[in-house]
């Protein structure tokens, strides 16, 4: 693993209850530093309230990016996805440490921060790559919005009540289907435990290049989701009345859609990069986090 010489901090916004778990995470990267394993630390503008008294270079969000080798996440998965975005672009890799609730992506115990980082900085972690999207909204115009970042997912969704939306489908040139639902969700493999897999889309493993497609309450029950190779470009079409109809971007970023518009989703050009710490299996996660499978040793009751 490369060197990290510069390492950044950043919290959930907000949140009293990460205050401590961030004082402990910047104090022992200070000392980190002290002893010469670490050129900077750099934290966060607004994380300036929660760490008092430091010996931290606090910067922009955008100077962070720019000038950080690893950054170390404190807060929750959202967090995370938030960071991840704009992370992502400038290939810098993250390190989740949980403050939050479930804690799926954000895998580092705050009382396992520093066993953690001595690992790290010894070169014995590895960097796991993940697949993003880049989602592109084509307005009836022909005018065209930047491309947003996801992490998870992007979801075409109906906010008005009892009404469905009506859409089409395509992979590339390839038709693939037509919809009436409340919806439709492409999820990264990363994003098949999220919002997808409430929705019944399956899941996917994170070493896969793959994206799931998953309608939100089909009309029709036939409907199903399907996952399909990453590389492509899915196209969702626009049909008839769209009022209160959004694309959304890890349930973050949300633009408002009108009647005619195209969403095109397809992988994004970089990566995002993650570090888990030792003895990591997405597995044991999905049984301790999901409750999915049973764990070994497990006996099966006679019918």
């Amino acid at each position: 693993m490369n060197h990290f010489s510069t390492i950044a901090i950043i919290g959930k916004r907000g949140d009293p209850n990460a205050a401590a778990t961030l004082q402990a995470v910047a104090a022992c990267l200070i000392g980190k530093q002290k002893a010469g394993q670490l050129d900077a630390v750099l934290a966060a503008e607004d994380a300036r309230p929660q760490l008092p008294g430091l010996d931290l270079q606090f910067v922009a969000m955008a100077e962070l990016t720019a000038r950080s080798h690893l950054a170390i996440v404190v807060g929750g998965d959202g967090t995370l996805l938030g960071a991840g975005r704009m992370l992502a672009p400038h290939g810098v890799p993250i390190l989740g440490v949980n403050q939050g609730r479930l804690g799926f992506m954000v895998d580092v115990r705050p009382e396992d921060f520093g066993e953690t980082v001595e690992a790290l900085l010894r070169g014995e972690l590895e960097v796991e790559q993940r697949l993003m999207l880049e989602a592109r909204l084509r307005r009836r115009d022909a005018s065209e919005t930047p491309p947003l970042l996801a992490v998870n997912d992007v979801v075409v969704r109906n906010q008005a009540l009892i009404r469905m939306l009506e859409f089409e489908t395509w992979l590339d040139n390839e038709f693939i289907s037509q919809h009436r639902a409340d919806g439709f969700i492409v999820a990264t493999p990363t994003g098949s435990t999220a919002y997808a897999l409430s929705g019944g889309g399956p899941v996917v493993h994170p070493s896969l290049s793959a994206v799931a497609l998953v309608p939100i309450c089909p009309h029709t029950l036939s409907d199903r989701p399907i996952v399909i190779p990453a590389g492509g470009t899915i196209r969702i079409a626009l049909r008839g009345d769209v009022a209160g109809a959004n694309l959304t971007c890890d349930g973050q970023v949300s633009v408002t859609l009108d009647a005619g518009d195209t969403v095109e989703v397809s992988s994004a050009p970089y990566p995002l990069r993650l570090i888990h710490p030792r003895n990591y299996s997405f597995f044991d996660l999905l049984r301790s986090k999901l409750h999915w499978g049973r764990g070994p040793g497990a006996t099966l009751e006679r019918m």
